[in-house]
């Protein structure tokens, strides 16, 4: 267990930031490498892991109730050095995510082939998307015990177990991939599927080596049976703080299959390209992705022991790095787009719609980074609801304007990019002002409350 309280709140961020960025940089060049290998197989396969990709955030939705919960009732038990507490919800949120897991797995399962026929542009696309969701569901259900352990440990500040155990699972993907994808070796490739197989088996083994720390006898938070009894007050308390935040990205999934269904009559191309860009963009957003989850349990810990100024200054400090490094992604997507996409696309359709989007978009860049840790501090604080009522009226002024524009002749995509930029700029501007609320509100009862004691 690491005391962010105390010390030098930058380099708190700075150095648990570089443990999850060493993480998702592995993460995002398994993404990246992953889409090259299948974009070996053609514009229909691209476009099916696309499609079946959408999946993903509603498993991030899911798994971000469950995550930000835990990190914040644990980091807040942190904070007040309330050791019992901290391992006592901790495995409480290891029950619900086993319950949440095996939900999402029969279900998923049960959906998998509806979903690929209404959201494929074609039948060989919406083929190859059920192949790959086969075996890409049961991995993305095991998401929800890694996510609920590696919350846990950074409620607590130690961040290096899970930098460990996600980086050597995403090389074991990165290696797997190409073998079970073509057949390297064996002769029996698998295509699409493959590469949900080479997920499947390195998530299967994250989650084997991540329960072992929890063991350990130094560990800080361990397993414990006789706390597994569900004690519903606490899953709804965690559930309560992490349903705004699930929520986001709940939404992010309607948008993206809204998005899905109106390139559906542009054809294939259009959506590999808008699938490809969307890699990119999450590529690019990492550095500030690993900045938040970096910033709930610094401020977290620090308003769980009442230090209002050390949280301010954590806002501070993360929304300077962020808008720094989305700075120098924004130029790079404005002048090299064709260059990126290129790497994974050969055909000149793909590449011109992935090009427009990514020169659009990156307008926004800075302001979703700053989003980011507005909605990361508003978790540290425990009341994620003003980031939901944020992101749901950007989706909002997306969603409803595209649906109706796209029904009139000579809709073009690049109408849904620009719609984004123009929703961002009004969501930043409506989360900024909430933050500022939840400052003089929150923070000045944890002034008083500290004074009282």
């Amino acid at each position: 267990m690491q005391d962010l309280t105390t010390g030098p709140l930058t380099r708190h961020l700075l150095k648990t930031t570089g443990f999850m960025l060493v993480t998702m940089v592995f993460q995002t060049l398994y993404f990246l490498i992953d889409l090259y290998w299948v974009g070996r197989l053609g514009t229909e396969a691209v476009a099916a892991v696309g499609v079946a990709g959408n999946l993903s955030f509603i498993v991030l939705a899911l798994t971000q109730m469950l995550g930000v919960g835990t990190t914040t009732v644990v980091s807040h038990a942190v904070g007040r050095k309330d050791h019992a507490l901290a391992k006592f919800l901790f495995n409480q949120s290891q029950v619900l995510s086993m319950v949440a897991g095996v939900v999402f797995l029969l279900l998923g399962l049960a959906l998998r082939s509806p979903y690929s026929a209404a959201m494929g542009a074609d039948a060989e696309t919406a083929k190859l998307s059920d192949a790959y969701l086969l075996w890409f569901i049961p991995a993305l259900a095991l998401q929800f015990a890694l996510i609920a352990m590696g919350s846990a440990l950074r409620a607590t500040g130690n961040f290096k177990p899970g930098m460990i155990v996600s980086t050597a699972s995403v090389i074991i993907n990165m290696v797997l991939a190409p073998f079970l994808i073509f057949g390297w070796g064996t002769g029996h490739p698998f295509g699409v599927a493959g590469a949900a197989v080479s997920t499947l088996i390195s998530i299967l083994i994250a989650c084997v080596w991540f329960t072992s720390y929890f063991f350990r006898k130094d560990s800080y938070l361990h397993f414990d049976t006789a706390l597994w009894k569900p004690k519903l007050a606490e899953w709804r308390r965690m559930l309560g703080i992490g349903l705004p935040a699930g929520f986001e990205f709940g939404m992010m999934a309607v948008y993206l299959g809204v998005v899905y269904a109106i390139t559906r009559p542009f054809g294939a191309a259009a959506q590999a390209g808008f699938g490809i860009g969307q890699r990119i963009v999450q590529a690019g957003f990492m550095p500030v992705v690993a900045l938040g989850f970096a910033v709930a349990p610094v401020a977290g810990q620090n308003f769980g022991a009442r230090l209002p100024e050390r949280v301010k200054a954590t806002f501070r400090d993360a929304s300077l790095m962020a808008a720094a490094v989305m700075m120098l992604f924004a130029v790079l997507s404005h002048i090299a787009p064709a260059a990126l996409v290129g790497i994974f696309t050969s055909d000149p359709a793909v590449i011109a719609v992935g090009v427009d989007y990514l020169r659009i978009v990156s307008w926004n860049y800075v302001a979703s980074g700053l989003i980011f840790v507005a909605s990361s501090m508003f978790q540290a604080m425990g009341n994620t609801m003003p980031s939901l009522i944020a992101s749901a009226v950007r989706i909002l002024l997306i969603t409803i304007p595209v649906v109706v524009l796209s029904r009139m002749p000579g809709f073009q995509l690049s109408t849904i990019w620009y719609l984004s930029v123009a929703a961002v700029i009004v969501q930043l501007a409506l989360a900024m002002y909430l933050l500022s609320r939840e400052f003089r509100g929150r923070l000045s009862v944890a002034v008083q409350t500290a004074k009282a004691a």
